[in-house]
């Protein structure tokens, strides 16, 4: 678990960096004059760089030891945050989003792939929920802490998230030893996509973090009701969701060690469904929001760790094209939500409360497609997904 700390350190601050924008919308938006919408797509571009660049890059630092693409990639981090927090205009900030972006997409695939191959095969359920765990905590505490320091300034936030990298790096560069895994070209980390079981896990895992998104990236529009415009309470609504996404977490690791993976996801999807499609019944009350972010937030905190287990399952010798596959997966669902609920609120002309209805939709598609692709029979030895060029030729 040493070992696996800082992995999850570096995880935590691009959880941190990718979440905290969202909660910090209204600020940001009147600090660099645009619409809500607008500074909303700060989130979608920043999550679809994330999802475009981390094969590419992937690609390109496969032949360097893990500890050293953590290194560039939390360099590039740290300096994209740094200049989004020295930023006054809308255009400087959006190119450091990207910047921050490619650093960040390198760090979620890197930490996930490394923490698989330092795991024995009985515990890796639990070793990549503790490295993504990072991520979790981010929503639990790093979220509602960011919204708190910003919300005098919403600039510190992300001078506080470059510290957090920093220190990331520094424990990596102190602490992890060099992990070589096979290097791997692009066109081996995209051969995976011409798999059917493959493409159907991955749009599974896209589809349900649109569905989130698409309410998330504008929750705070979404909860100015109840909260009253209260940066604090905003960000103990969001601690409730944080804790519920670090409980379905932890919970998700151990359930994966012990049950298929398939059906460990199904009854999160429901429930996520469900609370999306009673956002506005069930946000009526401070105490009831909640009770609806602890139990959506719970339903969540499922979902990545049985789609990652799966995956390696499929292709254990491909495990770190397949899990940055994923985290691609992952954050084009968000920008895709994030650019869905701009355009529902423009083109409907609705409040950002009904959000809870088109986000619920496409949660149940979600659950819809992860039923029907469950119910296919996985091979009983499946044919291991080439990493290297040699292996395809295999």
């Amino acid at each position: 678990m040493r070992r696996l700390l800082p992995l999850a350190l570096a995880t935590f601050a691009v959880g941190t960096d990718s979440y905290v924008i969202a909660g910090l919308l209204p600020a940001i938006a009147t600090d660099l004059r645009v619409s809500t919408p607008a500074a909303g797509q700060l989130v979608t571009v920043f999550a679809l760089v994330m999802a475009l660049s981390a094969p590419v890059m992937g690609a390109l630092t496969s032949g360097l030891d893990r500890r050293t693409a953590l290194l560039i990639a939390l360099s590039v981090f740290v300096v994209g945050n740094a200049v989004t927090a020295l930023g006054t205009g809308y255009a400087v900030v959006m190119i450091a989003r990207v910047v921050t972006a490619v650093g960040a997409g390198m760090i979620n695939s890197a930490a996930s792939s490394t923490a698989g191959a330092i795991a024995p095969p009985e515990r890796r359920g639990r070793a990549l929920a503790f490295v993504l765990g990072g991520l979790t905590l981010a929503t639990a505490s790093g979220l509602p802490l960011g919204i708190l320091i910003g919300r005098t300034d919403w600039h510190v936030t992300l001078w506080a998230v470059a510290g957090v990298g920093l220190v990331a790096a520094l424990g990596i560069a102190a602490g992890l030893p060099k992990v070589m895994l096979p290097a791997a070209s692009l066109g081996d980390r995209l051969r995976p996509l011409k798999q059917g079981r493959v493409l159907a896990l991955l749009a599974v895992t896209t589809l349900a973090f649109l569905g989130a998104y698409t309410l998330y990236t504008y929750i705070g529009p979404v909860l100015r009701d109840v909260t009253g415009g209260s940066e604090t309470l905003l960000a103990a609504v969001l601690l409730a969701w944080g804790i519920g996404v670090l409980a379905g977490n932890i919970v998700a690791g151990r359930l994966v060690d012990r049950h298929d993976p398939a059906h460990v996801l199904t009854g999160p999807l429901v429930i996520a469904a469900v609370a999306l499609a009673l956002t506005s019944v069930a946000t009526a009350t401070f105490v009831s929001t909640l009770a609806w972010a602890a139990i959506w937030g719970a339903a969540l905190g499922v979902v990545v760790v049985p789609q990652q287990h799966r995956l390696i399952a499929l292709g254990p010798a491909a495990a770190p094209v397949l899990l940055g596959l994923n985290s691609s997966a992952i954050y084009i669902g968000i920008a895709l939500g994030g650019g869905l609920g701009g355009l529902v609120q423009e083109w409907f002309a609705i409040v950002p409360a009904a959000l809870g209805l088109p986000a619920a939709g496409v949660t149940t598609l979600a659950l819809l497609y992860h039923l029907t692709t469950a119910r296919r029979r996985t091979p009983a030895a499946p044919r291991p997904i080439p990493s290297t060029p040699e292996q395809a030729e295999a």
